[in-house]
């Protein structure tokens, strides 16, 4: 077996496990093999925790309270663009080893423009920008494997 029918059954199997997670009502399903293992949770199994914290009123009423959370809020900056991955699959920067990725940090990319190539069951498929800005941060790394959904690169639009 090469080590891509490998990657494409070891996908299929992620995306398999991720089906009976949402059908079983669980919030989170671990697997172990030998040394290996993988761990898939719901998005509500990962959100922030919120605290209770008593806040005094004015006047006889009991104390209120109000849920605070125990994260720092982002930043209140300009959103960038995330450009996600339309299916499950290997991630790479550049059409051959060798050649110049399509986009880097910082440069400029265009509406339309190939900015990775996604490999699923033997096929590459193309993945295009949608808006046009400088690119912030490259989120998915030359030979990821990622999962439908997933942010690969986040745009600054212009």
């Amino acid at each position: 077996m090469t080590n891509r029918e490998e990657i494409a059954e070891l996908v299929a199997l992620v995306d398999r496990l991720e089906r009976l997670l949402e059908r079983s009502g669980l919030s989170e399903l671990e697997v172990e093999v030998e040394s290996a293992t993988l761990v898939l949770r719901t998005p509500a199994a990962i959100a922030p925790t919120v605290a209770a914290v008593a806040i005094p009123t004015a006047g006889p009423e009991p104390a209120a309270f109000e849920p605070m959370p125990l994260i720092d809020e982002p930043e209140q900056g300009r959103a960038a663009h995330a450009i996600s991955a339309p299916l499950t699959g290997v991630f790479y920067r550049s059409p051959s080893p060798d050649a110049e990725p399509y986009v880097r940090e910082g440069g400029e990319v265009n509406s339309g423009q190939v900015i990775g190539l996604i490999e699923a069951m033997k096929l590459f498929n193309e993945i295009k920008s949608d808006v046009t800005g400088t690119v912030r941060h490259m989120a998915a790394g030359d030979g990821d494997l990622v999962k439908g959904g997933q942010t690969l690169i986040e745009v600054d639009p212009t």
